[in-house]
C-alpha cells in the first residue's frame, strides 16, 4: 500500500521560510515524478512544484509555478524516498493545504497526471 505523509507546514509571517517534507512508504519513486500541489479556500487545487528523473544517472529536472520560481525549491532524498519544498519569501497568498504527489509514469502540472497523493498539510503565512 503506497503512502505519502507531508509534514513541515505551520504559521510563518510573511517573508519567512517553511520546508515540507513527503515521506514515501510502499514502493519507491526514484525514477517517478513527485510534486507539490497546494489549495487555498474557495479555490481549486493548483501545481507548484514537480521534480523528474531525467533518465540519466542521478540527474533529475525540476520546474515550478510562476508564482513560487525563485522562492521555492522542490529537490528529493531517493535514499529516503521522500520528496521536500523549501519555500521561502512566503507571501499571504501563499497559505493553503501543501499536498504531495506522485506519479508512476513522467508527470507534469496536471491533478490527472498523477496516481497517488498525501493527505495534505497546512501552511498559514500572516501579514
Amino acid at each position: 500500500q503506497v503512502q505519502l505523509v507531508e509534514s513541515g507546514g505551520g504559521l510563518v509571517q510573511a517573508g519567512g521560510s517553511l520546508r515540507l517534507s513527503c515521506a514515501a512508504s510502499g514502493r519507491t519513486f526514484s525514477s517517478n515524478t513527485m510534486a507539490w500541489f497546494r489549495q487555498a479556500p474557495g479555490k481549486e487545487r493548483e501545481f507548484v512544484a514537480a521534480i523528474s528523473w531525467t533518465g540519466l544517472a542521478t540527474y533529475y529536472s525540476t520546474y515550478y509555478a510562476n508564482s513560487v520560481r525563485g522562492r521555492f525549491t522542490i529537490s528529493r532524498d531517493n535514499a529516503k524516498n521522500t520528496v521536500y519544498l523549501q519555500m521561502n519569501t512566503l507571501k499571504p497568498e501563499d497559505t493553503a493545504v501543501y499536498y504531495c504527489a506522485a506519479a508512476t509514469r513522467r508527470g507534469g502540472a496536471k491533478i490527472d497526471d498523477y496516481d497517488y497523493w498525501g493527505q495534505g498539510t497546512q501552511v498559514t503565512v500572516s501579514s
